[in-house]
């Protein structure tokens, strides 16, 4: 799994999903950030971080 460190992770995951891309989970908030996850074309699950 590839893991991305991002900003802003809510407006960021609206635009993938308005852009067609495959969103597996919701976004869970932990007390060192939020992660999500997501598929890429090629079937590769990636990680979206964003650190608090």
């Amino acid at each position: 799994m590839i893991n991305y460190r991002v900003q802003n992770i809510e407006g960021l995951v609206k635009k993938l999903i308005e852009n067609g891309v495959t969103v597996l989970d919701s976004i869970a908030t932990y007390d060192y950030g939020k992660f999500v996850h997501i598929m890429d074309t090629q079937g590769n699950k990636i990680e979206l971080w964003e650190p608090k």
